[in-house]
C-alpha cells in the first residue's frame, strides 16, 4: 500500500522531540504563558518576511480575524473563488458579508485577475485569493486591482507555506496573509491552528485588539473574547517542526519533479507553474477526464489517493442561498470533475513515487476521450462522464 498521506512517518523523525517540546509547554503553567505561541509567532513572521505573525486556533480563525480587521461586515462584499476549501465562504458569512465568486485561471487554477473587476460593486470591501495546492496566485495583477479601487486584499494562504511569488514569500503580498497549520499541511501542528501575517502595524494592532480578552469596552467585549489564540501545545509542535519545514518542502518539490517526469509524455494537465513562482505542492493535482475510473483503478493496485475539491463551494447545497447555478463558473466546475490528487509527502520513497508515476500513466495513456457536465439530482450537484 502508497497512502495518500503518511503522517506516521513524519513522527518518526520528529517524534520524540515533540514529545519532550509538549512536555515542556504543559510544565509551570507554560500552557497559559504564550512562551511557546510567542516564540513561534517571532520564527513564523521571520520566515515569512513579514513584520508581524499573531498565532491563532484554525485557519478558518486566521480568516475571519483578518475580515474582520480588515472592517468587513454586514452588507460587505469580499471577491474570491470557489474552487478552494470552504472555510473562506464560511469566514465571509460569519462576518454578516456575501462572498462574490470569480472563476480561476484554467492553467494556474488560482485567481483569474482578468474577472475581478467585473464582479467589484460599491458594497466590494477586499478581495480573498487562494494559493491553491501550493501554488500562488497572480499577485501583482490582483494587488494593482485592489489599489486601484482601494480595497485590501487577504491572501488565503492556508495550502502555501514557504510558497513564493517573485521572490515574495506567501502571505507578505496581500495586507494579510491567511495560514492552517492542520496536521495534514506541510507545516502541521497535532490538531487546529492557525496564523495572521501582516507587514502593516495598524492592521497587526487590529488583530491583536481582536485576540485580546482583557479588553475593557464592554461594547465590543463579545467581539474580543472569541477565544481565537493557538495554545500551547500547537506551538511547541509548530516550533520543532519548524526547524525541518524547508527540507521537507524541497522533498515535496523533489517528488512533484519526478511526477512530471513520469508524466512529461501524456498530454494530461498537471500543474505547471509559472517560472517566478516557487509551488510548494501541498497537493499534487492533475486532471483525468475518467477521474472516478482512476480511482478505482490506483485502488486495486494499492495507491491512496483523493480529490480536492470534488464539489466547487458555489455549488455546495449548503450555499445554494447565494445564488449561483452550474455554469457560472465554467473552469471551477470543469477542473472539479477532473481533480485527482495523488500521494505526496516528505518521507515518500523515490520506489514509490515511481510506481504512482507508472499506474497513473497506464491509466492516463489510455484514456479515451470524454465529456464533463453538471447536473442536479435530489437537489444536489452530480458530475457525469459520457463516452
Amino acid at each position: 500500500m502508497i497512502p495518500f498521506l503518511d503522517l506516521k512517518a513524519q513522527a518518526q523523525t520528529v517524534g520524540s522531540k515533540i514529545d519532550a517540546a509538549i512536555r515542556r509547554a504543559i510544565r509551570h503553567e507554560r500552557a497559559t504563558s504564550r512562551l511557546e505561541a510567542g516564540a513561534f509567532e517571532e520564527r513564523f513572521a521571520d520566515y515569512c518576511n513579514v513584520a508581524c505573525c499573531r498565532a491563532v486556533s484554525s485557519g478558518t480563525s486566521a480568516l475571519h480575524l483578518a475580515l474582520l480587521a480588515a472592517g468587513v461586515g454586514p452588507s460587505d462584499e469580499v471577491i474570491t473563488v470557489s474552487m478552494n476549501f470552504v472555510a473562506a465562504t464560511a469566514a465571509i458569512i460569519r462576518c454578516g458579508a456575501t462572498p462574490v465568486f470569480v472563476d480561476v485561471d484554467p492553467v494556474t487554477w488560482t485567481m483569474n485577475p482578468a474577472l475581478i473587476e467585473a464582479a467589484i460593486t460599491s458594497k466590494t470591501r477586499a478581495i480573498l485569493p487562494a494559493h491553491l495546492h501550493g501554488l500562488m496566485a497572480d499577485m501583482d495583477s490582483i494587488m494593482s486591482i485592489s489599489r486601484r479601487h482601494g480595497l485590501l486584499v487577504i491572501e488565503d494562504a492556508a495550502q502555501a507555506h514557504g510558497a513564493s511569488y517573485k521572490s515574495r514569500r506567501s502571505g507578505s503580498i496581500g495586507d494579510f496573509g491567511c495560514f492552517s497549520f492542520y496536521p495534514d499541511k506541510n507545516l502541521g501542528a497535532y490538531g487546529e491552528a492557525g496564523a495572521v501575517v501582516t507587514d502593516h502595524p495598524e492592521l497587526a494592532r487590529r488583530v491583536s485588539w481582536l485576540l485580546d480578552r482583557t479588553q475593557e469596552d464592554e461594547g465590543n467585549h463579545a467581539l474580543a473574547r472569541c477565544d481565537h489564540g493557538m495554545d500551547e501545545v500547537q506551538a511547541a509542535v509548530l516550533n520543532v517542526k519548524m526547524d525541518y519545514i524547508e527540507a521537507w518542502t524541497e522533498a515535496r518539490r523533489s517528488i512533484a519533479a519526478q511526477y512530471d517526469q513520469a508524466l512529461s509524455s501524456l498530454a494530461v494537465a498537471r500543474p505547471r507553474p509559472p517560472s517566478h513562482s516557487r509551488h510548494v505542492y501541498h497537493i499534487y493535482a492533475l486532471r483525468l477526464r475518467h477521474r472516478d475510473q482512476a480511482i478505482a483503478m490506483l485502488g486495486r493496485a494499492g495507491i491512496g489517493v483523493d480529490v480536492h475539491y470534488p464539489v466547487p463551494v458555489h455549488l455546495q447545497q449548503r450555499y445554494a442561498e447565494l445564488g449561483y447555478r452550474v455554469g457560472d463558473l465554467p473552469v471551477s466546475e470543469r477542473l472539479a470533475s477532473e481533480f485527482l490528487s495523488l500521494p505526496i509527502y516528505p518521507e515518500m520513497l523515490p520506489e514509490q513515487t515511481g510506481i504512482v508515476g507508472s499506474e497513473v500513466k497506464k491509466i492516463a495513456g489510455g484514456e479515451q476521450t470524454f465529456r464533463s457536465g453538471w447536473t442536479f439530482q435530489d437537489g444536489m450537484p452530480r458530475h457525469g462522464l459520457v463516452a
